[in-house]
């Protein structure tokens, strides 16, 4: 049957749960992937109020959607990154920012990872998606001369940081699932293998896919699902353009999101550059029955216009796999 299609609530935390529920099923969403900021999923008022979690399935149930994945992006970033500043402190809350020492605010951040993995177990999903960070996505150019010695102890120390996290995710019975992305420990195939040996494969380590972190690196999303074919936890459909014209820079050019000379920018699903078949065929030759979950970024659409395209674009893009070979009616029955 087809696969579920969901939002991801992280870019509509503006609203609350209840509002975004009504306009999600309006939509023609069968679902919501949890955002913990806003009001969508508190991971402190799921661990400490008996009726909370009940509160969240009450809503989604009154809409008529499920949840499937809740996502803890911005305190996973916060684990590993090697440096903690203003940044950090604005997608922080304050309990967890505290008074901003970066080791403090590292191991607050992790211990509210590994909580999450308990919330996620309440509330009955099996899958937690987010960031890691990085200890060296600083060190990318690799100049000033940058020694692979440098770069496997931040290898090391990333996984040092997140083996003890992901023990507990698999103590739950929840896998993480990180969004290969630019800034985080894997951004592209080679580095996540590099990632994955680093955590001599933790079984609670894989990956939300999301094929729009991809076409700007210019390497086709299709190979990803092909090298990780038993890691892929959780999709995202997100779309990017690239808009090279001899003046832009891939590397974006220090530009904000939806500046018109940057040389990519997000867009939603279905006005880029991503070919939605090729990873549909990906996915169905792995065998994901997993959820499809729209993550809307396009500075330059309406979220509400770009969503419900992007629902009526991908029920018309995805397809369950052929049970036979298309050629078996030809054999003679003789």
């Amino acid at each position: 049957m087809p696969r579920s299609i969901t939002l991801f609530t992280g870019q509509w935390a503006d609203l609350t749960l209840d509002e975004l529920a009504a306009k999600a099923k309006a939509m023609g969403f069968d679902g919501l992937e949890l955002a913990c900021w806003g009001d969508h999923f508190e991971v402190d008022k799921a661990l400490s109020d008996d009726s909370y979690v009940r509160s969240r399935h009450d809503i989604l149930e009154r809409h008529g959607l499920k949840c499937f994945a809740i996502s803890t992006h911005l305190v996973g970033q916060c684990v590993a990154d090697a440096m903690i500043d203003e940044r950090h402190k604005s997608i922080l809350p304050a309990r967890l920012w505290g008074d901003g020492e970066p080791e403090g605010v590292r191991q607050r951040c992790a211990e509210e990872v590994k909580l999450t993995a308990e919330a996620a177990k309440m509330m009955g999903v099996s899958v937690v998606n987010g960031f890691t960070g990085s200890p060296v996505w600083h060190l990318i150019y690799r100049f000033p001369p940058t020694s692979d010695e440098m770069i496997d102890a931040g290898f090391r120390d990333f996984a040092d940081r997140w083996r003890p996290i992901l023990d507990a995710y698999a103590e739950a019975g929840i896998r993480y699932a990180l969004e290969a992305h630019p800034g985080e420990i894997a951004y592209d195939i080679y580095t996540a293998q590099k990632t994955l040996a680093a955590l001599d494969g933790h079984k609670a380590f894989g990956f939300n896919f999301d094929p729009s972190h991809f076409i700007h690196q210019l390497f086709d999303p299709a190979n990803f699902i092909e090298a990780f074919p038993d890691r892929i936890f959780h999709v995202h459909v997100k779309d990017s353009k690239v808009k090279l014209n001899g003046r832009s820079s891939i590397l974006g050019s220090h530009l904000q999101f939806g500046d018109p000379r940057r040389g990519w920018d997000f867009v939603s699903p279905g006005r880029g550059d991503i070919d939605l078949e090729s990873i549909i065929r990906g996915l169905n030759r792995i065998g994901y029955q997993g959820p499809l979950s729209v993550e809307w970024e396009d500075s330059g659409m309406s979220r509400e216009h770009g969503a419900r395209e992007a629902v009526e674009f991908i029920r018309r893009t995805d397809f369950e796999p052929s049970s036979v070979a298309f050629d078996a009616a030809f054999a003679s029955n003789d």
